[in-house]
């Protein structure tokens, strides 16, 4: 019992500590450039509608793009890194509502065997359009 007194502000000093991505590979940077090529950013927003017709694109294992329409497509940059992504493993999201935002709580699993890879939170979602003619 004492040990684990001594230890918890151990274990909560292990939980405050920032967390930095991992940079784009070459491969990747090249891919997100051609995905969002032609399409000016804009203000960062907290939520998304849930819609039938957004697919999602894995960039990296923590940055990922949903394609609207071919005029729109939203970035986000995970809060944590949800391993497993880059090698075909299923998100799995917890949401609530009609909206995925900011801080909903996402789990990576290999649907294989069963097993989870990863553990994340969606970030901000930036909007990326098409400028009208």
């Amino acid at each position: 019992m004492r040990v684990w007194i001594w230890m918890a502000p151990l274990l909560l000093a292990g939980c405050t500590g920032s967390y930095t991505p991992t940079p784009l590979t070459e491969k990747q940077a090249a891919k997100l450039e051609k995905a969002l090529d032609g399409k000016v950013a804009g203000e960062k927003m907290s939520c998304i509608n849930r819609q039938p017709q957004t697919n999602l694109t894995v960039i990296s294992n923590n940055v990922l793009l949903y394609r609207v329409n071919n005029r729109l497509i939203y970035k986000n940059e995970l809060i944590g890194s949800c391993s497993g992504l880059v090698y075909g493993d299923t998100m799995i999201v917890r949401s609530f509502g009609s909206q995925l935002c900011r801080g909903d709580m996402t789990t990576t699993a290999n649907l294989l065997t069963g097993m989870t890879s990863g553990a994340c939170a969606l970030g901000d979602f930036i909007p990326y359009r098409t400028p009208g003619k």
